[in-house]
């Protein structure tokens, strides 16, 4: 046996004798020596042994065909870097993970194991990042609020088109492009949906070579009206998804904007994403209620989540039902949503600007804005 495990050997061994001869203290301060022997060093050993594997134990979330296991600490930031806020996220045909972010460097990007590829975007000119999708021929679409632009760029960061005047907001809901736009999709004909947004309530769409083409939706509560449109995303058959945050639902249109159903049951649907195939599933982010620091501070089953919904609106699967949290299988804010080829949940989140919204402080430390979700089959 090497030195090395000869030592750990002792170390671990002396630990476990002095635990099974320490002295007990008695009501009033007294003490008395104890003397367990061997059956209280077996005790001893048992507890150590049990409560390394409970700590060595995966955080699973989800239930039946649709489960989840934590992979806690996945992606690690070279020194210097931070994301300040993790506010969205893609994936790419080689399952490359991009994610957009608030930080000094704007999209840094993984492989699928968590290991730091590089990082882009620092003299685009981003001011606030908010979504990010993703084509077929791995050209991102980079949605930024406050800059009232959405960006297409290639893998490694050169823009090559600008939909919006950068900077330039339109009238506050208007109709007209953008004013503080949130998120893209692309249909299976390349066309480009923008969802438009906090100081707006439209949905545009537009040709791939970025004219726009038409636009629906303002602002109230009626079918194909919108209360903070804040995400959208396509399936393979051209329908498009909408998340209606605020009026808590997501609406289904037709490429035209044409109404055609919507699914409620949702907490703040924030961020979206929809597979495509045959069989379409919808991953959606619930904010959760903004009350969590009064009226419903620490209540399950509100949110913050992730939850897995059928082409029919049918909820398969909640994963995370404790109330908001850093913990393992707690969330803070889901902002954005990514799925890989292996069926791997990506989630961003803007914990570190959600946090004084709800307790009305800054966090004392940067609190946690990505995590992975490995799905188990």
């Amino acid at each position: 046996m090497c030195q090395f495990c000869l030592f750990t050997r002792r170390r671990l061994f002396q630990g476990l004798a002095a635990a099974a001869v320490a002295p007990v203290v008695l009501a009033g301060g007294s003490v008395k020596p104890r003397r367990a022997g061997l059956a209280g060093l077996a005790a001893v050993v048992a507890a150590g042994v049990t409560a390394q594997a409970q700590a060595a134990e995966p955080v699973v979330l989800g239930s039946g065909q649709y489960r989840y296991r934590v992979v806690e600490g996945w992606g690690a930031l070279p020194p210097g870097y931070t994301y300040h806020d993790g506010a969205a996220v893609c994936v790419d045909s080689k399952d490359n993970v991009y994610v957009f972010n608030r930080g000094a460097h704007p999209v840094i990007v993984f492989d699928r194991d968590g290991k730091f590829l590089r990082s882009w975007g620092e003299d685009i000119g981003f001011v606030n990042a908010h979504g990010a999708a993703i084509g077929p021929d791995d050209m991102l679409y980079l949605t930024d609020d406050f800059g009232q632009a959405v960006r297409k760029c290639t893998p490694e960061g050169k823009v090559v088109m600008t939909i919006g005047t950068p900077g330039k907001p339109a009238p506050a809901f208007s109709g007209d492009p953008f004013n503080r736009c949130t998120h893209t999709a692309l249909s299976p004909k390349g066309e480009i949906y923008v969802s438009d947004g906090y100081q707006n309530a439209r949905v545009h769409k537009y040709a791939p070579d970025g004219k726009l083409l038409l636009s629906w939706g303002e602002p109230g509560t009626a079918p194909g009206e919108f209360n903070l449109v804040h995400n959208i995303a396509c399936d393979d058959d051209g329908w498009v998804y909408v998340a209606d945050r605020e009026n808590h639902r997501v609406q289904v249109f037709d490429p035209n904007g044409k109404y055609e159903t919507q699914w409620n049951n949702l907490m703040r649907p924030c961020g979206l994403f929809v597979s495509r195939g045959k069989n379409p599933l919808a991953v959606i982010g619930e904010l959760g209620p903004e009350t969590v620091a009064t009226l419903t501070k620490g209540v399950p089953n509100l949110g913050p989540r992730v939850s897995i919904v059928s082409a029919k609106g049918e909820v398969l699967a909640h994963l995370g039902t404790k109330p908001i949290g850093e913990g393992p299988g707690q969330f803070i804010a889901p902002h954005g949503i990514a799925v890989d080829s292996h069926g791997d949940i990506y989630v961003a989140e803007v914990s570190n600007t959600y946090w004084p919204v709800l307790f009305g402080k800054k966090p004392d430390h940067e609190l946690r804005s990505l995590q992975k979700l490995a799905r188990i089959s």
